[in-house]
Parts: structure tokens; C-alpha cells; sequence
């Protein structure tokens, strides 16, 4: 697409001659203009300062109180965890201990029973003999 005639006549000659015109810089200038704009670039990508926050110790204060808290908490929770698994423990050496101790008691119990059947079957026995004895006599 070509330009309308009125616009390029409408330029002028002075502004063709700047453009066209080499500007009369030496090489140290176009070294330093190049650093320029390098060291323009790299503080692009540089951090800024940002602002800083009134309230940051109070609030990294109230951070800390928090889990601090939470911490003891926990700590809280991990006791009583452990005071109930021991409390269970417990509960079921005495549970097993208790059985043991019944089972030895049913033990014992049979064992009375059997020798007080004993002792009776023996006095019958000994009366038996002394009432033959008697009767031999």
C-alpha cells in the first residue's frame, strides 16, 4: 500500500535530513550509551525496597504466641493420649492378673474338695477296719 501523495509532500525536508543524518558520536559514547542501557535493564530485574509493615513485629509476635499455644496443646493431647494408653495397659494387667488369680483360686478349690473327699473316704475306710477289728474281738 503507498502513501497518499499530500502526506510525503506535507513532510518536510529537515525532518528527512535528521532522520536520515548519522549522529556524529564516538565510539566511547556508544560504549557508555550501551552500558546505560544495560545497567537500565539489569535495575529492572534489582528488588525494591518494599514497605515495611507497622505492625509486623506484633503480628510475628501474635505469630509466635499462637504456636506457642498450639504447641502446648498438642503436647496436652499427647499426654493425655499417653496417661490413657497406660491407664489401658494397666487395666488389662490387672484384667489378666485377676484371671490368674481366679483360675488359681478354682484351682486350690478343687484341690480342698478333693482332699477333704479323701480325708472322709479314709475315715470311712479306717472306721470300716476298726468296726472289723471290734468284731473279730
Amino acid at each position: 500500500m503507498r502513501h497518499s501523495p499530500t502526506i510525503e509532500s506535507s513532510r518536510s525536508a529537515t525532518d528527512e535530513s535528521k532522520m536520515n543524518e548519522t549522529q556524529n558520536t564516538g565510539f566511547a559514547e556508544r560504549l557508555k550509551t550501551a552500558s546505560a542501557a544495560k545497567q537500565a535493564l539489569l535495575a529492572k530485574f534489582k528488588s525494591k525496597p518494599t514497605v515495611t509493615d507497622p505492625l509486623f513485629a506484633e503480628r510475628e509476635a501474635m505469630r509466635a504466641a499462637e504456636l506457642k499455644k498450639v504447641r502446648h496443646d498438642r503436647e496436652e493431647a499427647k499426654a493425655a493420649a499417653r496417661a490413657i494408653a497406660a491407664e489401658a495397659v494397666e487395666a488389662a494387667r490387672l484384667a489378666e492378673a485377676a484371671v490368674v488369680e481366679a483360675a488359681l483360686d478354682a484351682k486350690r478349690g478343687e484341690r480342698k474338695e478333693r482332699k477333704a473327699l479323701t480325708k472322709a473316704e479314709q475315715k470311712t475306710a479306717r472306721d470300716v477296719r476298726y468296726a472289723a477289728r471290734k468284731a473279730r474281738q
